[in-house]
């Protein structure tokens, strides 16, 4: 039985890690896919591997989502291919390296504009007519560094903490309604995040980290993040040991402060 026949499902950052490899299994699943990503030549890839893999449909619609003046537009585009939305996954965004000091303005507010603002915007945009057909299901990729501060993270961690907020208030507001809202939280996942993350002037990082090299690799993250979007969960958390932190956190926070300030940044 294929768990998500015919669903609509919009996947924003599509095209490489978790994004891509969430997608191949909701097609494998039988779902209706629109994916979004800046890069238009590896996302049609993108297309074509679902739809070989068992998508009826799958549409790409690549865009720039700091562009946050034309995302309502962009929603409206991505509502209008299938006529509706079943599950949106916000799951797009950047990462940073750089001490809260000496980290450019202009960084922080880029990280705050992709990772936060435009998921905000985009889901205003969605929630509304979920709202008017009765059900739907909002997903969003945060970070374990939304639980608790990180080293070199300022921005990024800010930015994660905030959906937190964000989409649990959503879930509040519109569970009665029919909505549901799972919170992906990934700690170490063998993704170009880190390569692509800003440094303190803008540019990029340009190598993967050596704790994101000993992730698990997106196909273990989107296996547990699908599932965990079949079940309605509230959230899931995806890695490994790192996990551990987010407990620490709950139950005694002091030690949490503690072990970040050891943990390696890098």
């Amino acid at each position: 039985m294929q768990k998500f026949l015919n669903k609509v499902v919009w996947i924003t950052g599509a095209s490489s890690g978790i994004g891509e490899a969430t997608a191949y299994r909701f097609a494998q699943e039988g779902a209706r896919l629109i994916l979004t990503a800046l890069e238009a030549d590896l996302l049609q890839a993108v297309v074509s591997k679902c739809k070989s893999l068992g998508a009826p449909e799958a549409c790409p619609l690549p865009f720039d989502l700091s562009n946050l003046d034309q995302l309502t537009a962009l929603a409206d585009n991505a509502w209008n291919t299938f006529g509706h939305i079943d599950i949106l996954y916000n799951n797009a965004g950047i990462s940073q390296r750089g001490t809260t000091v000496d980290t450019d303005m202009r960084v922080i507010h880029k990280v705050m504009d992709i990772d936060y603002f435009a998921p905000v915007i985009l889901t205003k945009a969605i929630l509304p007519r979920m709202i008017g057909r009765g059900s739907g299901q909002l997903v969003v990729t945060t970070s374990i560094a939304g639980r608790f501060g990180f080293p070199l993270r300022c921005a990024y961690s800010s930015a994660k903490h905030a959906l937190y907020g964000f989409f649990e208030t959503v879930q509040a507001e519109t569970y009665g309604q029919g909505i549901r809202v799972t919170i992906v939280c990934p700690g170490r996942v063998q993704t170009n995040i880190s390569k692509y993350a800003l440094e303190k002037d803008g540019k990029q990082h340009g190598k993967m980290d050596a704790g994101q090299a000993g992730g698990v690799t997106p196909q273990q993250a989107a296996e547990k993040i699908v599932r965990a979007v079949y079940r309605k969960k509230r959230e899931v958390l995806v890695g490994r040991y790192e996990l551990i932190m987010a407990y620490i956190k709950q139950f005694c926070p002091s030690l949490a402060a503690r072990l970040a300030r050891k943990i390696s940044p890098m």
